[in-house]
């Protein structure tokens, strides 16, 4: 089985400052990172110069994976455009490789299945000239959530396609997303970025899972991580492997190296 190529998301540590990130994903042994745009008094949405962004990563010696992310990409029009012309920019400066892409999540949403696939077929082909002019990768990232309007990896391939993207986009498989979609279909040739997170409560259903409740992977896991990533690493996907936690008790934590050392090993051990 292929090594895992470890990535830390923003998301995991977002209370240390950039460079201070930088130095413990130095001493972790990880050379890739994902940042943000969602993240209120970090970069990106402190105004941080994207320069500032590329020269610190460069000197740390860490690639920056993407930046996450696109929302919601599948809804094109002229507020979406100038907001993806912006983060592809940003993305180029600060030296991205990718822009990470989600689509609707609201039960608001009244879009017919029919409307929904249309939609995100010519969004994704107005979306193409963009990452072209930006040297970029769109990354799609289907929500597993019931009310979204984009949960299986195979409407995400299928539009991929029909839109001419194969060129131009990838596709993020999220272990937690891949779950609650209730898909299990694998697609390690197409995938450009992994990422993984665990819910480890016993009181939930799946159609009750949030973004909140997604911790590190550890031992009392439910989502089933471990077999996720070795069927993508038994097929041949050797991109990386980016942690994702959402819940406020590992963003918050002052304790972040020790608890993202001990979710490595235990994932590196368990796969051995």
């Amino acid at each position: 089985m292929s090594r895992i190529n470890f990535a830390i998301n923003r998301i995991s540590a977002p209370r240390l400052s950039f460079q201070d990130y930088l130095a413990m994903c130095q001493r972790l042994g990880v050379a890739t990172i994902e940042i943000r745009n969602d993240l209120n008094g970090v970069e990106i949405s402190d105004g941080t110069d994207p320069a500032a962004i590329r020269d610190a990563a460069q000197a740390a010696n860490i690639r920056i994976r993407s930046i996450n992310a696109l929302y919601p990409f599948d809804v094109f029009d002229a507020d979406l455009q100038a907001r993806a012309v912006k983060l592809a920019a940003y993305a180029r400066d600060c030296g991205a490789e990718a822009l990470v892409m989600c689509p609707l999540n609201s039960w608001e949403d009244k879009r017919s299945a029919s409307e929904r696939y249309r939609d995100l077929v010519g969004a994704l082909k107005q979306l193409r000239p963009i990452l072209d002019d930006h040297g970029i990768t769109g990354l799609v990232e289907p929500l597993g959530f019931e009310e979204c309007s984009l949960r299986r990896k195979s409407d995400a391939v299928r539009a991929i396609f029909d839109a001419a993207g194969e060129r131009h986009y990838q596709l993020v498989h999220d272990t937690f997303h891949h779950h609650l979609s209730g898909e299990d279909i694998f697609y390690p040739e197409l995938t450009g970025l992994v990422h993984i997170s665990g819910v480890e409560s016993t009181e939930l259903a799946d159609n009750q899972m949030r973004d909140g409740h997604r911790v590190l992977v550890g031992d009392a896991d439910r989502l089933g991580n471990l077999r996720q990533l070795a069927i993508l690493l038994q097929r041949g996907y050797d991109g990386v492997v980016s942690f994702e936690p959402f819940a406020a008790e590992i963003m918050e934590a002052s304790d972040s190296e020790a608890l993202l050392r001990s979710s490595m090993d235990y994932i590196r051990h368990s796969l051995t």
